[in-house]
């Protein structure tokens, strides 16, 4: 079991920035990919933001140049620094770890946290 903690959330006006932070405990192995997801309402979940434990990162396309994906694999967290934020990045944001391996493959999700960014 992989337990996720998402922080940072909030509210800000359009044009200023937000951090949030993840903090993953439990059976956590590498190699692994963590990740922000988000969900506005009355639509589906979509990706936001990657970075595998290799640090390699994978963005959205509406978020590529604002957001940044970071981790600190000593302390099993990861950060998202979103800058520039738009009324249309409002949603609650998800904090996400995978792994898959030969035999299994394993999936955990934070309880969300919210922002908001007015116009």
């Amino acid at each position: 079991q992989v337990q996720l903690v998402e922080s940072g959330g909030g509210l800000v006006q359009a044009g200023g920035s937000l951090t949030l932070s993840c903090a993953a405990s439990g059976s956590i192995f590498r190699p692994n990919v963590m990740g922000w997801y988000r969900q506005a309402p009355e639509k589906q979940r979509e990706l936001v933001a990657t970075i595998t434990s290799g640090l390699s990162t994978n963005y959205a396309k509406s978020v590529k140049g604002r957001f940044t994906v970071s981790r600190d694999n000593a302390k099993n967290m990861v950060f998202l620094q979103m800058n520039s934020l738009e009324p249309e990045d409002t949603a609650v944001y998800y904090c996400n770890y995978y792994r898959t391996a030969v035999t299994m493959t394993s999936e955990y999700w934070g309880q969300g946290t919210q922002v908001t960014v007015s116009s």
